[in-house]
């Protein structure tokens, strides 16, 4: 046969490269789809699908095949090995996406499935895009020893130095064990799908085997677990598809990178829009609970507050708003639980929120109503010091505008932690329910008027005398506006506008931190 009769003609060739394509998009056999399909699962190409905008999916290295030579594994290859990778749109904005495929070896790295996530990550930094990862993996693919695990270490590398230049999110949508939990770990957000996905470092069989404890998957790392327990985690939904959404959501309020601020939405909420009933909220019984998210609904773009880890720590709140179509990120002190002191799993929540906000430049907002640090030897032998001191320390950090508003308590070490003036609070309101000092009156008069109590002749009357005129005194924020340490005191009514006139006058904030490496947050 002679040389020019072996030449392919180009239409063979399409013929053949559309062969190629199609055997990459079916995984690992229809059969195994199907099996995903009972488990109430998406594939990794359904997800990516759902999750992008239509027809904005742009592939790479799908024709990938694993180099394992060992246990007969050459002869088990399927294009791709298990990974599906690209970029593609959400809302129009370019973000990178990595969807392990549970049916191509139950989703397991390989050294050379994480140098495909690998690349999209060093490309998404390169171009300055969001990293959306969508895991479903029984974790390192044990036929290849440590050449998986390097190919772990190779992703937590890039999570580290992506941390803070581009948003990182990961969406558990199966199961995630062993090294695989700590790419999302480091990542921004974290999550994940009601009863068929968890975390763990080591499974209930190993745990058994250890500790002779036993306990379920879902119990020990399921999506409850994560959320409600452990604060790895920072949302639940009960399907694929409402997780992806939410997720399409999230990035709606995030810039692309480090360099941008987040993008502009139009809205016709009133910028001056005045809300009668915020006057009535705060009760004046400083020991009266009150949910300070009628606070937040009331005075946000279309009452719209996308709350962050809801269920964890719900003696604080966190999450995304928009004022006058900006993203601004809210942290307030929540009354109806712990009265709203601040604890230890309360600081570790709103320190981290703080951190990512003043990383993609979002505007915080802080609602005030806090007696101080939750008291008692299992906060104390917890460490409450030292993780009381990371809010303290994210706050003083921070460089953003930072917007507080104190609706009530504000008492002692909390009143500072709380975005107050001395750690650089921009502008600080008050409403006129607001009560700025050491401590609360009852306290207060036990200590400073002790010996004059006792000495009275009808002590339970005096101290009563005494706590009322240190609450007229003491109680009220005009102590703290005589100071300077309060901006303004303002009508409840007026705080939309208020914020929003803030938020204007900081549009342009220029502030910055002593030159260094980086500082050394009491982790």
């Amino acid at each position: 046969m002679k040389f020019g009769e072996m030449q392919k003609t180009p239409q063979i060739l399409l013929e053949d490269l559309q062969t190629r394509k199609k055997q990459t998009l079916i995984g690992g056999g229809a059969e195994r789809i199907a099996k995903q399909h009972e488990a109430d699962k998406l594939t990794a190409r359904e997800r990516i699908d759902f999750f992008l905008d239509d027809d904005s999916f742009c592939e790479l290295d799908p024709f990938v095949k694993h180099q394992c030579a060992d246990f007969d594994m050459i002869d088990k290859q399927f294009p791709g090995d298990g990974v599906v990778t690209g970029y593609g749109n959400v809302d129009g904005r370019k973000v990178f996406v990595f969807a392990q495929d549970f049916t191509v070896f139950g989703g397991s790295l390989s050294k050379t499935n994480a140098a495909k996530i690998c690349k999209v990550m060093d490309m998404a930094m390169k171009v300055g895009c969001p990293v959306i990862g969508l895991n479903d993996s029984g974790g390192a693919r044990i036929q290849e020893g440590v050449a998986s695990l390097g190919g772990y270490a190779d992703i937590f590398l890039r999570n580290t130095l992506a941390s803070g230049v581009i948003p990182q999110i990961s969406a558990i949508m199966g199961p995630c064990a062993g090294g695989a939990v700590y790419s999302p770990a480091i990542t921004d957000f974290i999550l994940m799908v009601e009863k068929s996905s968890y975390l763990f470092i080591t499974g209930p069989d190993v745990i058994k085997t250890v500790t002779h404890e036993e306990i379920t998957k879902e119990e020990l790392g399921g999506s409850q677990t994560h959320n409600q327990t452990s604060g790895v985690a920072h949302f639940s939904f009960v399907s694929d598809e409402e997780c992806l959404k939410a997720t399409r959501k999230l990035l709606s309020y995030l810039p692309l990178n480090n360099m941008e601020k987040p993008p502009v939405y139009t809205t016709h909420d009133p910028v001056d829009r005045k809300d009668e009933k915020l006057n009535q909220i705060v009760p004046t019984d400083s020991a009266k609970p009150y949910d300070i998210r009628d606070i937040v609904t009331a005075i946000v773009d279309d009452a719209d507050f996308f709350e962050v880890q809801k269920d964890f720590a719900q003696n604080i709140i966190i999450g995304f708003c928009r004022f006058n179509g900006q993203t601004v990120g809210v942290v307030a002190n929540q009354p109806q639980v712990l009265a709203g002191c601040l604890d230890i799993n309360a600081s570790i929540k709103a320190a981290r929120f703080v951190r990512f906000c003043d990383c993609f430049h979002i505007p915080l907002l802080t609602l005030v109503d806090v007696p101080g640090f939750l008291p008692g030897t299992e906060q104390e032998f917890g460490g409450i010091i030292r993780h009381g001191a990371k809010l303290l320390y994210a706050y003083a950090e921070a460089t953003i505008p930072k917007i507080t508003i104190i609706t009530r308590k504000a008492y002692g070490g909390a009143y500072d932690v709380m975005s107050s003036k001395h750690l650089r609070g921009d502008i600080n309101y008050a409403y006129p329910t607001g009560e700025i000092a050491v401590m609360g009156a009852d306290g207060a008069v036990n200590i400073i008027f002790r010996n004059e109590i006792a000495n009275a002749k009808n002590p339970k009357e005096k101290q009563k005398e005494l706590v009322d005129e240190y609450k007229q005194t003491f109680a009220n924020p005009y102590k703290a506006a005589e100071l300077g340490y309060i901006d303004e005191v303002i009508e409840p009514s007026l705080t939309r506008k208020k914020v929003i006139q803030a938020l204007d006058l900081l549009k342009d904030k220029r502030d910055q931190n002593p030159p260094k490496k980086h500082g050394n947050i009491p982790l």
